[in-house]
């Protein structure tokens, strides 16, 4: 290491945390600007009226890449975080008082399966063998290569599965298993990757592995519990944080960054490094300066935007789980409606986290904290009579589905859609996951870690390298860290 550096990061959320942490172990003064009032992202928390949720990510998957993260600067993240892991991990609902249950073990998963449709259980083991190898392959390898070189794809390993990525994940699903409500419950896991199951490699049965084979976690109290010990090893290692910071311009002198300028106030570093949106990073530099066109954009398969509401109830709610999913209604219609002909679902399938069900602080004592999440197409119109008409129709089902009454217990209710996501988060089109990693939009086919056009200039999160997702960003973090050493170790 030469030099120690100067290093500017342009947003809080889990990439930039990570950055942070990464480059200020290597010796860098590090400074993050935040937008918002508090850090986090995507990742905030909402408190109001004894009521506290979860605003982003509520599903802790993949515990070994934070295990990795944490075990990097030889902490473990019980030395911030306590983890439960629940018991279910999730129901799927299918109709009145029919769901299914995903339980926190492999075992009674397949003898679950094994109960809907006689002779799934077998093919499901074999299934999932496949998935565990996938993910040894991606998780603990591929997926920590910084996407410069389509060579960081062909190992031994992933010669042997070509075909994977080539076929898709619900192509393989229906030769393997004919119950409906099994295949939905094995194609769910890649719409957290922000596509069609119908446009997603085989390969990605990883997310398979990561749900049946990992379990379902729960910080104690919450997601933000990450954010909270992200936070605090940063601050340990001297990162500095600037809250309500927004950026108004990257400084590019002689085709290299410079610096921001930060509430009218120019701040000049060695380094410029952006865990905001990409699209919007790039506004803020000047045209020529920019790598990728508006029609590039707007050419990229973006994942779904989101229309979500916090709830709280005065009374605890039955029939229900930490983690519900609501696939009632036609599960192809309403990824056509997010995907192929963007528009309102007439039926939406939605997702309920109810997490007062394993941590009481969310809620005050007999009362119950959820929150509804209805995937939309990006870009998508968005006013508050819709989000109140669906608020209605998810409502409706939920009452029907569980068999009660709870519309009239709602003490407080605060929605946040599309508009929200582009106004706190600069998110292209409102999206809520960053972009989709089809086959084309997989590793070094998505926008680069490291500007093409500006020196010094660095990208990372969920529209880079290596993807959406909680766990993917905490890598994008630590590859990005690694491209800016090595640029600045090179004598």
């Amino acid at each position: 290491m030469n030099q120690p550096k100067t290093i500017t990061i342009i947003g809080s959320g889990f990439s930039s945390l990570a950055a942070a942490s990464y480059l200020a172990q290597s010796g860098h003064q590090v400074t993050v600007y935040e937008k918002n009032a508090t850090i986090g992202g995507r990742a905030r928390q909402l408190k109001s009226d004894g009521f506290t949720f979860d605003m982003g990510p509520s599903w802790y998957w993949m515990p070994d890449v934070f295990d990795r993260f944490f075990a990097d600067f030889g902490k473990k993240t019980t030395d911030y975080y306590e983890l439960i892991k629940l018991s279910p991990a999730y129901r799927v609902y299918f109709g009145i008082n029919e769901f299914i249950s995903i339980a926190d073990n492999l075992p009674e998963i397949i003898a679950t399966f094994e109960s809907v449709e006689k002779g799934s259980g077998v093919i499901l083991e074999q299934f999932m063998a496949e998935a565990r190898s996938n993910y040894d392959i991606a998780i603990k390898d591929l997926v920590y290569r910084p996407g410069v070189s389509p060579l960081e794809l062909i190992t031994l390993e992933t010669a042997k599965k070509v075909g994977q990525f080539f076929s898709n994940i619900s192509r393989d699903v229906r030769k393997k298993f004919k119950n409906e409500k099994l295949i939905q419950i094995l194609e769910f896991p890649v719409l957290f990757l922000g596509a069609k199951p119908s446009d997603t490699p085989s390969f990605y049965s990883f997310m398979n592995y990561a749900d049946f084979g990992l379990g379902t976690w729960h910080p104690k109290t919450g997601m933000f519990d990450v954010v909270r010990g992200m936070e605090s090893l940063a601050t340990e290692l001297g990162v500095t944080f600037v809250t309500n910071a927004a950026i108004e311009k990257i400084i590019v002198d002689n085709k290299t960054a410079k610096g921001i300028v930060v509430n009218g106030q120019t701040i000049y570093s060695d380094v410029v490094l952006s865990g905001a949106d990409y699209h919007h990073t790039e506004t803020l530099l000047e045209e020529q300066h920019r790598a990728y066109s508006e029609k590039y954009w707007d050419s990229r398969v973006f994942a779904p935007s989101s229309l979500l509401f916090y709830v709280g109830f005065n009374k605890k709610i039955e029939n229900i789980s930490h983690h519900a999913l609501f696939f009632d209604t036609d599960f192809n219609q309403h990824a056509k409606d997010i995907y192929d002909t963007p528009r309102w679902p007439a039926e939406p399938l939605f997702y309920a986290s109810f997490p007062s069900i394993t941590d009481p602080s969310t809620a005050p004592e007999g009362m119950e904290s959820a929150c509804f999440l209805i995937p939309l197409a990006p870009g998508i119109e968005d006013t508050e009579a819709l989000r109140e008409e669906y608020f209605h129709k998810i409502m409706d089902r939920l009452e029907t589905l569980t068999q009660q009454e709870v519309r009239k217990n709602i003490i407080f209710k605060h929605s946040f859609c599309k508009n929200d996501f582009v106004q706190d988060y600069n998110s292209y089109k409102g999206n809520a996951y960053g972009m989709a990693n089809t086959l084309l939009q997989t590793a070094f086919l998505r926008p680069k870690l490291k500007s093409k056009k500006v020196e010094n200039l660095f990208f990372t999160g969920q529209l880079t390298v290596p993807g959406p997702g909680v766990p993917p960003a905490l890598i994008s973090g630590k590859l990005v860290s690694e491209l800016i050493n090595k640029q600045f170790s090179k004598a």
